[in-house]
């Protein structure tokens, strides 16, 4: 390891994130009652602007009274180039009281922003005697937030997650797209002539560097790793095969912008009883090589060492969290 040490945010279950727009204060009851590990309620996009006030009151009256039980509460507030930000932490920290978890702040483009919120949420705490220092989830959306992403993932120790904004990132580089994550036919290559002459295409993700570099980002400072949305809320099994492939670069969960992606996502970033059982022997055959005094071993002939306990532990910890809540 290296000599730096990075502590690691705040573990919180991570991987369905279910958005309600703040215009609509009658759905957060039922999302509160719901599977969703993380409820993010959204002043943002989904708000239109004549609508900002109203929706921000909403969110300060339903933080008072929703029983959001143990469930995270994060609210996307809007961005730093907008009049309504400054609007969005007051009234939430001083009207709010402690049931806030989370703000997820919208369209980083600097580790200069980062700085801007914190100093404000900071005062606001101060101000206000707040117990509970509030943790921030930052959306990398634009093509300088991704040049800049990993002094954006070091700017605060309020960071906990990076997330992935397609739609935004799409526009930001002008790429030619207008679907929100998913797939681009356009993004392929032909292949060599086979013998019949026929040249099949190879399709590729449009989407693997962005995803590879905020992954890397967050976890070289101890952040989640969380994909965005995934706009056809009716297509099931292309938003199970994203997030497959999201699981397999290291995020931890991904957004539901519709109640019908949230089971979606807890089963594709829970970890499968077979993997839970293959952890915790990992962790068994360790114990033993530690009394042994060996710093590896072998295990159904393959090399296990102290990278694969700290990977099963995380995997028998977020198994024993899910199974305590029952999701």
């Amino acid at each position: 390891m290296s000599f730096t040490i990075v502590e690691p945010a705040r573990f919180r279950l991570n991987r369905s994130q279910l958005f309600v727009p703040g215009i609509r204060p009658e759905l957060l009851p039922k999302a509160a009652k719901g599977a969703a590990d993380i409820i993010n309620i959204d002043l943002e996009d989904s708000v239109p602007v004549a609508e900002k006030p109203k929706a921000r009151a909403n969110v300060v009256k339903a933080l008072s009274e929703v029983d959001f039980g143990d469930k995270t509460v994060s609210v996307r507030i809007n961005a730093c180039d907008t009049h309504f930000m400054y609007r969005d932490l007051v009234d939430l920290i001083e009207g709010g009281g402690e049931r806030l978890d989370l703000v997820m702040l919208p369209k980083i483009g600097t580790p200069a922003d980062i700085y801007a919120v914190d100093m404000l949420v900071t005062q606001i705490e101060a101000a206000v005697g707040r117990k509970k220092k509030l943790g921030f989830e930052i959306i990398i959306e634009s093509a300088l937030g991704m040049a800049n992403v990993e002094a954006i993932a070091a700017a605060s120790p309020r960071n906990e997650s990076l997330h992935f904004g397609p739609a935004d990132y799409a526009a930001s580089i002008k790429a030619r797209t207008v679907g929100i994550g998913g797939f681009n036919a356009d993004y392929a290559m032909l292949a060599d002539a086979q013998p019949d002459g026929s040249r099949p295409l190879h399709f590729g993700d449009p989407w693997h560097f962005a995803l590879s570099k905020i992954a890397v980002a967050a976890r070289a400072r101890g952040l989640r790793a969380v994909d965005g949305p995934y706009g056809n809320f009716s297509d099931p099994e292309g938003f199970k095969a994203q997030a497959r492939r999201s699981v397999s670069l290291g995020y931890e969960g991904k957004w539901a912008i519709h109640p019908s992606q949230v089971a979606l996502a807890n089963e594709m970033f829970s970890p499968t009883e077979a993997e839970v059982g293959q952890a915790k022997r990992i962790l068994d055959a360790m114990e033993q090589a530690r009394k042994d005094g060996l710093g590896a071993v072998t295990l159904d002939g393959k090399l296990i060492d102290l990278a694969s306990i700290r990977q099963a532990q995380v995997m028998v910890q977020a198994s024993a969290i899910i199974a305590g809540r029952g999701a």
